[in-house]
């Protein structure tokens, strides 16, 4: 298992900093998402000193989908960037955490009427409008209140990212945002553009998630650019703004191949401020939005191996007190990962096991054929990079708890408490038939 920011073998135990996987378990309890404090600052740090240019004003907005609570939207703000939020929920666990609202783009391709106005009434700095009709309902919103609002238009270049459908959003027919193929697209801008109760800002474009293709980037900045600078000349119409979107690929297992991060954030400001020169475009705010690149290396998730059990086909499973309700991504599109039992870090690998949950589903299945030390019961397990997309996507699928969550740096502070039983049922109205 590859070891990321302060992880550490001693004595063939693994150390998140100063405290042994052993010592976690014993305080916390398993299964635990732990998160590793200083790493994720070390990446924030890289972003905005390698992300940057004498041509435009760098503005690094951490996409919240990837994992929000009230900690990480605080641990956000103290970094000085800036957020995004694609649901009324978001923004609300943003605000609720003290986040500047100026600094907070609200994102979504179904803004409802609630969430736009949510979003009015708490001065969100950017709206990003997706469609015609969203557009309709936040100007109707918009005069009603007497406000004026900042907008982006979310367009799609049409780059095929070369990634999972189910996390590309940029291709032709996705749902995301308004085709720059499209010539209605132009009208639409124009009339955005026109409209006295709008700040009509400029583009945002994302072309999907995990994305290994350097070159992928690269030609979405020079697409939107040269949309940008045909918008400028066709409407007369000055852009502020371009937010390229995320989606930088990470390491999970030996099957990815991530660029080197800060050599690619630097080509990466080099090739637009190459690109805007090019088309004679000055542009003052050049936006990304980073997620999982910032925070799934400094995830992990920590687990007990409850039970060893051999198949009459042979086949070995560990069962651990955790699975598909705190990480779906295995069973929803086979994410993969690496994995190593905390307390024997310098052992013989052995046995090939599948890493299974506790879920009533054969697909609850963490990691399928992964070469282990021989496994005891009471063993504790570390599935690494869980950062992203692991608590956020947690259910209550079967009835079961979601984990806590820890922050380790210097201390280890519970950040998310354990659901309990009660949790479970809180919003109940069990009376009803009494």
């Amino acid at each position: 298992m590859k070891l990321f920011g302060n992880l550490k073998v001693r004595e063939n135990e693994l150390y998140l900093g100063k405290f042994s996987m052993t010592e976690l378990a014993e305080k916390f309890d398993t299964p635990l998402y732990i998160i590793d404090e200083d790493y994720f600052v070390e990446r924030c740090e890289k972003y905005k000193e390698k992300f940057k240019s004498d041509k435009f004003e760098s503005h690094i907005i951490y996409a919240s989908k990837a994992l929000l609570n009230l900690y990480i939207a605080k641990l956000v703000g103290k970094q000085d960037l800036h957020m995004d939020a694609v649901s009324g929920g978001e923004l609300y666990t943003i605000i609720k955490a003290g986040f500047n609202p100026k600094k907070i783009y609200f994102h979504g391709n179904n803004k409802l009427i609630q969430e736009l106005n949510f979003a009015l009434d708490n001065e969100i700095g950017t709206i990003v409008i997706d469609n015609k009709k969203e557009y309709e309902n936040l100007d109707k919103l918009i005069k009603e209140k007497g406000k004026k609002q900042r907008v982006l238009l979310r367009i799609n270049p049409g780059i095929d990212a070369h990634t999972h459908e189910y996390i590309a959003t940029s291709k032709n027919d996705s749902k995301f945002g308004l085709s720059i193929f499209d010539d209605g697209t132009i009208s639409f801008i124009e009339e955005i553009s026109k409209n006295q109760n709008f700040d009509f800002a400029g583009l945002h474009a994302h072309i999907g998630s995990q994305v290994f293709a350097e070159d992928s980037f690269f030609k979405e900045a020079d697409r939107v650019i040269e949309y940008a600078k045909k918008l400028e000349e066709r409407l007369g119409i000055k852009i502020e703004e371009l937010n390229l979107g995320g989606g930088f690929g990470i390491y999970y297992t030996e099957e990815d191949s991530p660029f080197k991060l800060g050599k690619f954030l630097e080509s990466y400001a080099e090739n637009i401020k190459t690109s805007l020169e090019k088309n004679k475009l000055d542009v003052k705010i050049i936006s990304i939005e980073p997620g999982r690149s910032l925070i799934a290396n400094a995830g992990h998730t920590l687990y007990k191996a409850c039970s060893v059990k051999e198949t009459y086909s042979g086949k070995n499973y560990i069962f651990i007190d955790g699975g598909m309700t705190d990480n779906i991504r295995p069973a929803l599109y086979g994410a993969k990962y690496e994995a190593a039992i905390t307390n024997k870090m310098n052992d013989k690998d052995e046995v090939v096991y599948t890493l299974a949950g506790k879920c009533c589903e054969s697909g609850d299945v963490i990691i399928k054929d992964i070469k282990l030390p021989k496994v005891d019961d009471e063993d504790l397990i570390l599935v690494s990079s869980t950062g992203a997309y692991g608590y956020s996507m947690a259910s209550n699928y079967n009835q079961i708890e979601k984990p806590a969550m820890i922050a380790v740096s210097d201390e280890a502070k519970l950040i998310v408490r354990r659901e309990t039983y009660e949790d479970l049922i809180r919003n109940d109205i069990g009376d009803v038939l009494e």
